[in-house]
């Protein structure tokens, strides 16, 4: 199982710091790949979600444990040619990273090869996945530390219903 923190997020959501390079390189310290959202404007580069917050640079993006959202087209322009992990989406169900795995929206079906986005948001029966991108990873992460199953919900937002994650394949 790959477990993604969202934005460097890792026990909820903190929107004052997430995206920015020393949050996220704390999650990646804690052992957690990082999906960031990724800008390329007037030939640099900046992270950020809605806008282009943070400076940062092309060495830092080629971290192989990065899932970089590209937040405009001449960011995934340039992460393409450099050999970037990064993919393009909006509110499409599923897209395809560069290195081939199915970024799939929240509720979306899933596959082995999915990464299952934020599953605390949506009501799963069962998830049988690649990995998990959530704001709360460290809690999913602890309920699963071998790749077995778990329940889904009970995580960030509090529901009583649960599904079932498995993951086939870990790093």
């Amino acid at each position: 199982m790959i477990y993604i923190s969202h934005r460097g997020n890792i026990k909820g959501k903190n929107p004052d710091t997430e995206n920015s390079v020393p949050y996220i390189k704390e999650a990646l310290r804690k052992g957690f790949d990082v999906e960031v959202d990724v800008w390329r404007v007037d030939d640099e580069w900046f992270l950020g979600h809605d806008d282009p917050q943070y400076k940062t640079n092309i060495d830092f993006l080629c971290d192989e444990r990065l899932w970089c959202h590209a937040k405009n087209i001449e960011a995934l322009h340039e992460m393409m040619k450099s050999d970037i992990h990064c993919f393009w989406h909006q509110e499409d169900d599923v897209t395809l990273t560069s290195r081939g795995y199915l970024w799939t929206y929240p509720g979306k079906e899933l596959t082995e090869s999915s990464i299952c986005v934020l599953p605390e948001s949506v009501n799963h029966t069962s998830i049988a996945c690649a990995g998990i991108c959530s704001d709360y990873i460290d809690e999913y992460r602890q309920r699963n530390p071998g790749g077995s199953t778990f329940p889904v919900r009970a995580v960030g937002e509090g529901s009583n219903e649960t599904a079932v994650i498995s993951g086939g394949k870990k790093r």
